[in-house]
């Protein structure tokens, strides 16, 4: 898309978002144009970030689009804790884990199957990446066994000590995966063309789209709770697939558009990687977080968060383990991903 046309969509659609939030009372209206807002901010943010990971390279760029992918969901989840909608932030992290997943992926794997037959990535990172996702379910699913043995304020406390391991092992995770070991994980992949800005320019617009992400997403927290009673959906579907699927709007145009130029170990780094860093920083940071504003959120998780996460992590660490994909193996992502949500809507 020519970048007059794109910036002239995004400042139209935060315009719009600022005068649905100024100047009407409309809470649906201001909902529906903050959620468009931020799906062209997050393209902004996406193409800012894919910039700027053409002159970091493949490893520290695909954690970069992971990172500022999911910085919309993380001020989005930001302002759930402020306002103390616990229920609805955990069902996005829930959203965010197995749509990066199942959605994500998915896509990815499906068109950029349908243009390459087979594509390859590092299947000692997938290896790596499934180990580290089955931490994160045995994190979570530990409160949920032992929430009803326990009184309110040692799951206060478990929560806590499990938010600091998971922090302390992510970063672990992040030398050993690009400083000691980060010839064993690389992959070697063309690049498909080269950045849309200089370096400089790459990360101003980064930082300056990140701000605007901010404050948008503040706009979005008003109206969602009005929406889901309105409409008659619940804070669990909401949160897990609504305020999900707009938060992921950045990995989603990343991750595509490197899938198609044959660049399918970034867009898993992205997908997967995305995933990771929801379960093992964004959710634990968000309960220290939320310690700092004075209204504490443990890490107890619904049995069908668990369960999505579980069946998620599951198919998706049978289809990357070889570490081949195909356009069929998409599809099996995109079916499970619709399975859960059908599920999420009638819960």
């Amino acid at each position: 898309m020519n970048l007059r046309l794109f910036f002239s969509l995004v400042g139209a659609s935060v315009l719009l978002a600022a005068f649905a939030h100024y100047f009407t009372d409309n809470e649906f209206f201001q909902f529906a144009t903050s959620a468009l807002a931020i799906i062209f901010l997050a393209a902004w943010l996406g193409k800012s970030t894919e910039s700027v990971a053409h002159y970091a390279g493949d490893r520290i760029g695909g954690f970069l689009n992971a990172t500022f992918g999911n910085a919309a969901e993380l001020i989005i989840a930001f302002f759930l804790v402020k306002e103390g909608l616990f229920d609805m932030v955990k069902a996005s992290i829930t959203g965010a884990i197995i749509g990066n997943m199942l959605l994500v992926l998915g896509l990815s794997v499906l068109l950029g199957g349908l243009k390459y037959r087979e594509q390859n990535f590092n299947s000692r990172l997938a290896g790596h990446n499934a180990s580290l996702m089955t931490l994160a379910i045995v994190a979570l699913f530990i409160p949920a066994v032992f929430m009803r043995e326990l009184p309110p304020v040692k799951i206060e406390t478990l929560s806590i000590v499990i938010a600091i391991l998971l922090i302390v092992a992510y970063i672990l995770w992040l030398i050993f995966s690009m400083i000691t070991h980060s010839d064993f994980l690389s992959d070697i992949e063309p690049h498909g063309s080269d950045a849309v800005w200089s370096k400089g320019v790459s990360i101003l617009m980064l930082a300056v789209s990140t701000v605007f992400v901010a404050v948008v997403s503040e706009w979005l927290v008003h109206g969602v709770q009005h929406v889901s009673h309105s409409l008659g959906w619940s804070e669990l579907f909401v949160g897990a697939f609504v305020i999900a699927i707009i938060g992921n709007a950045a990995e989603h145009s990343a991750a595509l558009l490197l899938a198609m130029k044959g660049r399918i170990g970034a867009a898993v780094e992205i997908a997967i990687g995305s995933s990771l860093q929801i379960a093992l920083f964004v959710a634990p940071t968000l309960v220290l977080i939320s310690l700092l504003l004075g209204n504490p959120m443990d890490i107890v998780f619904t049995p069908f968060e668990l369960a999505a996460i579980g069946v998620a992590t599951f198919i998706t660490i049978s289809i990357t383990k070889d570490g081949a994909t195909n356009w069929f193996e998409g599809v099996l992502l995109l079916t499970v991903y619709i399975i859960l949500g059908t599920a999420f809507f009638f819960a």
